[in-house]
């Protein structure tokens, strides 16, 4: 098997990371979530122009044709940087259920303002009840002429203080667990009927409470089958928040190794200690774990065998988290006091692979599937 990237994909990283370089330094991250947004629209912008946030979607809606292995790129190098801008929200996630759920003619009209950075989506699944239930769904969607009326409420709507459309999971018919009558709906996050909460979370991105009081929405696909769409799209968002958090993990252990080497202590650097070494060491092999597992969830995000995907979705996430916890804490306490500062990176970091070790599952609840399905090489 080939691991190599094509020369495309090496120009896709390379344009990344010089733009991080140029543009998102720590202090200047620190003034884009300053900003109303809690974010910049000028950054966003400029991912426009670099064909960032068509990067998903098929080149015959206005897309730039990338799959997961690409969107991982991107995503590792926005985990390095720790960009707060709506990427994985609206690009991966909604833009992920968008492309699943939604037919020709929806794609050809949403796309071309989504890669153009005019159109910003959300996307409004998770409830409080749900914990990380997909098919846990109390928001009811109920037929009103020609389209669909929303009522119910949804929880952490990742950027949903600052999108223009949602894309919300309601039940159409059966009970609240049940697998069969959900579908997904496009509704406007300023229309009326529709309530938002915004907060800032701990990791510096951007969440929403939202409650829909007969908010009119349009179905995308089957109002009663959207499941299947859901489930391969939140696959695809792990795959991407797997090499995010390698990103961050990778900017961690880089910057401990400099501390290593240049923090005195009696006259000379700390990193002279060989214990101190020992665990560095181990910083990389989580490390390098966690990077080989990312990018097996990302080639196996495309699979069409459920099971065959799912267990590489879930063998990620564990190894993923597993060693985002512990590259995180040897990090803060390689560095002592100040890597818990607001002031140093490192803490940052730490902050953003901690939730995503809760996000879309914790470490827990993937290995609990991962048995279920019979570990990650089926019998």
């Amino acid at each position: 098997m080939d691991f190599d990237l094509t020369d495309e994909q090496r120009l896709l990283k390379d344009s990344v990371e010089r733009f991080l370089a140029d543009r998102y330094g720590f202090e200047q991250r620190g003034r884009y979530m300053r900003e109303p947004a809690g974010w910049s629209r000028e950054v966003w912008s400029q991912l426009a122009e670099l064909g960032l946030l068509g990067l998903p979607f098929p080149e015959d809606t206005g897309g730039f044709g990338g799959g997961p292995v690409e969107v991982g790129i991107a995503m590792e190098a926005f985990g390095r940087a720790l960009v707060v801008e709506p990427f994985f929200s609206c690009i991966v996630l909604a833009g992920g259920v968008l492309r699943r759920a939604a037919d020709a003619a929806t794609l050809g009209e949403l796309v071309p303002g989504i890669a153009d950075g005019s159109l910003l989506l959300a996307y409004a699944q998770a409830e409080r009840q749900a914990r990380w239930s997909l098919n846990d769904v109390a928001t009811r969607a109920e037929r009103s002429g020609e389209g669909w009326r929303i009522t119910g409420q949804k929880t952490l709507v990742l950027h949903g203080d600052s999108a223009d459309r949602l894309i919300v999971s309601a039940r159409t018919a059966g009970g609240e667990r049940e697998r069969e009558g959900i579908g997904l709906f496009l509704v406007d996050a300023a229309g009326p009927g529709v309530s938002r909460r915004g907060y800032p979370t701990q990791d510096a991105q951007r969440a929403a409470e939202i409650a829909f009081d007969g908010a009119p929405g349009t179905a995308l696909g089957d109002p009663d089958g959207a499941l299947p769409a859901m489930e391969a799209a939140q696959d695809e968002a792990v795959a991407a928040l797997c090499a995010e958090a390698v990103g961050c993990m990778e900017a961690m252990q880089a910057l401990t190794v400099d501390y290593l080497k240049t923090r005195q202590q009696f006259g000379r650097p700390i990193g002279v200690n060989q214990a101190l070494q020992h665990r560095a060491v181990d910083m990389l092999v989580s490390l390098e774990q966690a990077r080989s597992m990312a990018l097996f969830a990302a080639m196996m995000a495309g699979e069409e065998d459920q099971a065959e995907r799912d267990r590489a979705i879930h063998a990620a996430k564990v190894q993923v988290g597993r060693s985002a916890r512990h590259v995180g804490q040897e990090a803060v306490q390689l560095h002592g006091g100040i890597g818990v500062t607001m002031e140093y990176v490192v803490g940052h970091h730490f902050k953003r692979v901690t939730m995503i070790e809760r996000q879309m599952g914790d470490t827990e609840s993937h290995l609990a599937a991962l048995a279920r399905l019979g570990g990650l090489i089926a019998a």
